[in-house]
């Protein structure tokens, strides 16, 4: 069948069979009015709990200075060209030696995007004789990155060492043959539950086998650990976390992303990582918010934001679990809050929450997640307050009360679409 008529007759896919019903309102909603807590959907302010501004940077009036400062100076072109041809500057430099000394590293490069450098780096790294190990649950970025290797790879079970080790041995009986190397992926906090990775127990694994260990720590960068340098130095492993990623979007608040390690390896992904050779190179205001971003993370009033962060993290995970929901794990500052239920459920609460209550955030059901589950997932911030985890919290109550009257029970999920 030609492509565009498949495509044409195609339901859209495993989220997109929805598209009709669901856009504008439950995919590609919008948001309004300043980055914050408080946001404005369909024309009413709302309570937002769904953004990646863990530290409140996004408007911070000090980065707002400096980018719009930045953004004037130098335009939103400039370096034209990658960074190997015609983007590199001495900034871009500098961010990058900033970056590699605040993660204990020899080196860090930076990328544009974090999810393509993410990709590009497992591309870069190994070889159809290599054998890459990787965690059941990493992100879609890791997998991606996987897919392009032309080797052999084995996942375990998300955060269990017992099934990590046995795919450990299988990946060395192989590479004893190949004469290749074995490359361990995990997360150090996962996006969807807020589990930390069990990067202390993986690091043991190096006294019996042979193997490199990269994390993706986008949600850990700039927030977990004492001075906020990742869920490696909140476990104590920062020396043995051979390749470290943070990405900017979630402390940083803003596009882009980097890899730390041993100079020598970052020096070959410069020369190596397709997604960064051959694209554009970070514009020079985002590489000087960056700057500033940083200056601020590793500072007094760095420790004053995570501080708070925590105290919303901490008074809202607990009033959940007082409350008798299942938010999991939940280490980390993300929260899930797991529910029983279908789609069409999952759409009236949140329909629900989102008209009646004013409050956003994300919803997740199948096929993300198994049938006859829901998960509302909450990212607090510096800047909520404990009045909005307070409101929350009574809310979320209610809900779990009318969940199980049967008021969400409608068979038809509601047509919240907006064109």
């Amino acid at each position: 069948m030609e492509i565009f008529e498949r495509i044409a007759k195609d339901s859209g896919g495993p989220i997109g069979q929805y598209r009709d019903r669901a856009h504008g309102y439950f995919v590609f909603p919008r948001l309004e009015g300043e980055l914050g807590p408080h946001m404005r959907f369909n024309g009413v302010d709302v309570l937002n709990w769904s953004l990646n501004n863990y530290l409140g940077l996004a408007n911070h009036p000090e980065i707002r200075k400096v980018d719009a400062e930045a953004a004037a100076k130098w335009g939103m072109a400039y370096p034209m060209g990658a960074r190997m041809m015609s983007g590199n500057t001495r900034l871009h430099e500098r961010l990058e030696q900033e970056l590699a000394d605040f993660e204990r590293k020899e080196a860090a490069y930076e990328f544009n995007f974090g999810y393509q450098g993410i990709v590009s780096t497992i591309d870069a790294l190994t070889t159809r004789h290599d054998v890459i190990v990787f965690d059941s649950e990493a992100h879609a970025c890791l997998i991606d990155g996987k897919r392009l290797h032309l080797g052999q790879s084995f996942h375990f079970k998300h955060n269990d060492i017992e099934s990590c080790e046995k795919a450990l041995k299988r990946a060395t009986e192989i590479v004893e043959k190949t004469g290749g190397g074995i490359l361990l992926i995990t997360e150090g906090v996962f996006g969807m539950t807020g589990a930390l990775g069990i990067l202390d127990q993986i690091v043991e694994l190096k006294k019996k086998y042979q193997f490199r260990i990269l994390i993706d720590d986008a949600h850990g960068f700039g927030v977990m650990g004492p001075t906020g340098r990742g869920t490696s130095e909140h476990f104590g492993v920062m020396d043995e976390i051979d390749l470290y990623i943070g990405a900017y979007a979630k402390s940083m608040a803003i596009i882009g992303g980097f890899v730390a390690g041993p100079k020598y390896v970052i020096d070959y992904l410069r020369y190596n990582m397709r997604s960064q050779m051959y694209a554009k190179s970070l514009p020079m205001p985002i590489v000087e918010g960056c700057l500033k971003r940083l200056e601020i993370i590793r500072s007094a009033e760095g420790d004053e934001l995570r501080k708070k962060l925590w105290t919303v993290t901490r008074a809202l995970q607990d009033g959940f679990r007082n409350l008798g929901f299942e938010i999991g794990p939940a280490e980390a500052c993300v929260t899930p809050i797991f529910l029983p239920g279908n789609e069409q459920q999952a759409a009236q609460i949140a329909k629900d929450l989102r008209t009646n209550y004013k409050i956003f955030c994300s919803i997740v059901t199948y096929p993300v997640i198994p049938r006859g589950m829901i998960i509302f997932r909450i990212i607090p911030t510096a800047v909520h307050t404990l009045e909005d985890v307070n409101y929350t919290l009574n809310a979320f109550a209610d809900v779990k009360r009318k969940l199980a009257e049967g008021k969400y029970d409608s068979d038809e999920m509601p047509n919240m679409a907006i064109w």
